[in-house]
Parts: structure tokens; sequence; C-alpha cells
């Protein structure tokens, strides 16, 4: 039994679904369980549409029916003019319709999963339409009947076993019948509401299918060859990693790597099911593969970038040092607006923590933390992560840039730039 997982670049148009068809041909002979991603840049467009309707902007309508226009078209060249797809799409997109009439009083995180969300539910009905199509038999599965999450909305905290008790007693057999479809980047609540993952989720959403399934691998099909040590968009001469431990791969997406989401990993180790990473335009190439015996080879250093960083620096009231019961006090109100510390540092009379910028949750941390503590913070920086790294290396990608913190150990270096 494999799992596939296709992320939007890999459907963003008529022709990426035309190719998904064919590379899941390749593997009509095999029980297979198939992960989509919204469509392109669907995620992105309907978080725009989120903002517009929480700010009452008046452009949310247009925003909106760029969104359906852009899967409509993508139906017809799919179809014609005439499938059952058509209203089924429509009758998903009418959801928002629904929220988006009245005015928003719920928290944001709530009101994100619910518009967000719908990107994987049409992208899935399209695919699994085209699909039957094209006579692969398949059936679409609302995959927040299977993953189970707590309420917190835009990082569901999964419930293993009520999720394995689920997917165990209905996919098998559905396995046997057919392809599975169901969307990634989701989970609902026992309410019935909709939770999403965190970004790039649909990774993770075929680790915990693959380890509650005991699935022989799952293939992430991308738009790049492999995984990479560095973004190629951003680095030339970039290489391609053959194999990856299981804790190299771990490693690299703590630190930010945005090629596999950074709970995937963790289940298919313990399950032991190996994680290939390859290119949906060319499936017959090797990709790499992530695996438990895997030898790691570094001939260059891992380069991850992340934009859109906060440096935060937290001092007591009274100038008193930043005492273990000051840190204790800081970390609960990080934990408590779920906000995630992607460096840190700490002096006699600061601690300071680089973190992504959330507009909501920034606003609450900083409430929070003003009630005891003297805060002051650098916005739009980047954070740059060298993993295996050489000074010559660091120095090359720092160049003339303005460091505001740095930190180097064994294997890592890590820069805070303006």
């Amino acid at each position: 039994m494999l799992v596939f997982k296709f992320g939007g670049a890999s459907v963003k148009d008529a022709q990426g679904v035309i190719n998904l068809g064919k590379v899941v041909g390749n593997y009509t002979g095999e029980q297979l369980l198939v992960v989509v991603s919204a469509m392109g840049k669907t995620t992105n467009a309907l978080e725009k549409l989120t903002r517009a309707y929480v700010d009452g902007s008046e452009d949310i309508h247009t925003i909106f029916d760029e969104i359906k226009n852009y899967h409509f078209q993508i139906l017809h060249e799919l179809f014609g003019d005439h499938h059952p797809v058509f209203d089924e799409v429509a009758n998903t997109f009418v959801e928002i319709d629904w929220m988006i009439e009245d005015e928003p009083h719920d928290d944001f995180d709530f009101i994100y999963d619910q518009i967000v969300s719908i990107g994987e539910l049409v992208s899935t009905r399209i695919v699994n339409a085209w699909f039957n199509h094209q006579n692969l038999s398949s059936k679409w599965v609302d995959v927040r009947s299977y993953i189970h999450t707590d309420n917190t909305y835009r990082e569901g905290i999964v419930d293993w076993d009520k999720t394995r008790a689920s997917i165990q007693k209905d996919i098998p057999a559905l396995l046997q019948k057919g392809i599975v479809v169901t969307q990634g980047f989701l989970g609902g609540t026992s309410e019935n509401f909709t939770t999403t993952l965190g970004r790039e989720g649909s990774d993770y959403t075929a680790s915990i299918f693959a380890a509650c399934l005991g699935a022989e691998s799952v293939t992430t099909w991308k738009d790049v060859p492999g995984i990479l040590n560095a973004d190629p968009k951003l680095f030339p001469d970039t290489i391609k990693f053959d194999e990856l431990s299981y804790q190299e791969a771990i490693e690299m997406t703590y630190y930010g790597a945005s090629v596999i989401h950074p709970k995937t990993i963790k289940p298919l180790q313990n399950a032991n099911i190996p994680l290939l990473v390859k290119p949906f335009t060319h499936p017959d190439a090797p990709g790499t593969v992530i695996k438990q015996d895997a030898v790691n080879k570094f001939t260059k250093p891992v380069i991850i970038v992340k934009n859109n960083q906060v440096l935060l620096s937290v001092s007591a009231t009274d100038y008193s040092f930043i005492s273990e019961s000051h840190l204790s006090e800081i970390f609960a109100t990080f934990a408590k607006y779920h906000v995630k510390v992607n460096m840190m540092q700490t002096s006699a009379l600061s601690f300071t923590a680089c973190i992504d910028f959330s507009a909501e949750r920034f606003e609450r941390l900083l409430q929070g933390l003003k009630q005891n503590f003297k805060v002051k913070y650098n916005s739009d920086l980047k954070l740059i992560t060298l993993r295996h790294y050489t000074d010559s290396a660091l120095q090359e990608v720092i160049g003339d840039q303005s460091v505001l913190m740095k930190q180097t150990n064994r294997n890592t270096a890590q820069v805070v730039i303006k």
C-alpha cells in the first residue's frame, strides 16, 4: 500500500491535473491513497480573502470571484461545459458565501481554518472527478472524518488514538476497491469544525495515514528534483541529496526547510516507513529518499532562509537580571499564544527571540509580555540557517548584510539579518 501526496504546484492548472492522472496511472496495480493540496496559490488567495473578510474590505467579493473563476477555468479545460463535478465545486464554495454574508464574530484563527480549508476540499473534488473520467476508479473521502484534532485552530494537535481507530476502521476496505483521494492540511474537531495542521501540512497528513495504515512508503511529488541543499531561486549551484536520514531531515525541517512539513518525519520514523521526494514532471527520476539507514553526504552546507521574521527583546521593568523565573513566565506566554521560537539568546538583562510574524498572534504576544516586561522588537527581518557550515560559506551568505544576531555551534550557524 502506497501513499502519494501532491502539492499545489502539481495541480496548478488543467495540465497539472492531467499529469497527476498519468503519474497515478502508472501504479494501477497498487493500493493507493492520494493526498492533494489546494491548487496553485489558492491557499495564499484564501488567506487574502480571510483578511479581507475580517477587515471588512470592499474588495472581498472580487477576491472570491477570482478564486472561483480560477477553479472553474480548470474545470472547463478538463471536462468541457458539463460534468457533475461543476455542482460539487459550486456547492463547496457556497460554504464561504454563507460565512462572509455575516459579520465576523469568531476568533481570527477559527475563521481562517473555516475559509482556507475550502481550497483542499475543492482541489480533491476536481482530482477525484478526473481520475474517474480517466477510468481510474477512485473515491473522494473527507479527511475531517478521519484526522481528529483538538481546537487549536491553524495548528490542530492530532488525537492519535482516535485518528488511528477511524482510519483503520474504514480506509483499508476502500483501498481494496480503488484509489482513495483525500485532502491534505485539514483535520476535524469533536464539534465538527475544521482545523488546519499548519502551512504545508499536507505532507503531515500523508505521514499520518501512512503510519496508521502501515504503508510501504510515502511519496511527496514536488516541482523540484528532490531535496536540495538550498532554494535554487535564491542560490546558484544547488545540489540534490540522493538520501537523508530521518534525523537529518528532522533537523532541516525544524530550522524551516519548506520542502517538508516539520511534523512529517516523526510518524514515519516511528513506523520505519521511507519518505520519497520526487519530481512530478519526471516521475521515473530517483528523487531523494529519507530513511533510517541513509548515509548523509554533505559536500555543501544546507542553507535555509526564513523571511518575515521578528526579533523580540524582553527585559525586566526594574532592570533586574533575567532569571529562571522570568524565563519561565516568558515561555509560558509564548506557549499560550502558540508562538514558536526559531532562535533565542539570553544576556544578563534581556531575553531575545526570533519568531515568525503573524499579525494576530504577535499582537496578543506583545500585550501578554507587556504586562510584566519591557518589550522592543525589529520586524521585516530574515533568518538564515546553515547546517554543516564552514566559516567561508557563512561569510559568503552574509556578505555585506547587517547582522542583528548570530549563533554557531558544532553543526549549525544561524544569523538574523536586517
